[in-house]
Parts: C-alpha cells; structure tokens; sequence
C-alpha cells in the first residue's frame, strides 16, 4: 500500500526502523527545543499530513523508550487518525515523570501504525448470548 504524504517538515519522511517494525518513528517538528514539565501536556507537531485510503486508520502510540526511561507518553494512546483527516499530525505528548522532558527538533517522539479496520451496524436486542465470562471485568480472572 501507498499513502501520499505531504512533508511540511525539515524531517525526513517517518520509516521503518527495522524489516519487521510495525510502526514507523514520528519526529518533531519543532523550530526551537520545547520542554514539558511534570504534569504536563504539549501537543507537538509532526509536520505531515497524509490521506490514509478508506478502510484505514493511523494510530499513534508511545515510544516505550520514552516511557520507560522518562515517563513520557502519548496522552490519548492511541490516537486515531481518520481516512478523511488532512490536516497536520500532531501528537499530544504528557509527562508523566518526575523531572522536566527536553524536545529538540526532529527528536522522535511516537510511533505511528496503520490499521485496517471493520465498519459495522447495531443490531439492538433485548439480551446478550450466554458466556463462561458474562459480565465480569476489570481482575475477574485473578490477580495474575
């Protein structure tokens, strides 16, 4: 599949890290170095838009490095961008750590997947078919 972009950046265009990656690195399209102090939320843009072909989304997700290392991740993991969106990726960052995150242009900051997804109709009814689960939600299944 080919998805025309559109690279309002000085950024190369997001690739594949490896053979197998599944979603490429977005970089930050920054004219200067932002920080995001603890607590904070900044939404950072990427530079790019694209139009993703009916059917597909893209999602954007954290970058477990940042995570991990720094507390930072993508607030509404994961974002959705929709087939019919336009305008300019951004992503909106939050820092969940204890010290003040520093972002320099063209640093990476998510990754972003494309997905195909199902559209679908409500068939409304009045109950449900009978599972071993049934209603049981968040630790039903044990604390493990």
């Amino acid at each position: 599949m080919k998805i025309k972009v559109v690279n309002n950046s000085s950024n190369e265009l997001p690739k594949f890290a490896t053979e197998d990656s599944a979603g490429m690195d977005l970089r930050a399209n920054l004219m200067e170095e932002i920080t995001i102090n603890p607590g904070q939320r900044r939404l950072v843009s990427t530079g790019i838009k694209m139009a993703i072909p009916q059917g597909y989304e893209a999602q954007i997700r954290p970058r477990s490095g940042l995570a991990i290392k720094y507390g930072v991740t993508v607030l509404n993991s994961p974002g959705t961008i929709d087939a019919d969106y336009r305008g300019d990726v951004g992503v909106i960052l939050i820092n969940l750590g204890q010290n003040h995150f520093s972002i320099k242009p063209g640093d990476r900051i998510a990754q972003m997947v494309i997905t195909k997804y199902e559209r679908f109709e409500w068939n409304q009814s009045d109950d449900l078919d009978e599972t071993l689960r049934g209603g049981g939600g968040f630790g039903h299944s044990g604390n493990y």
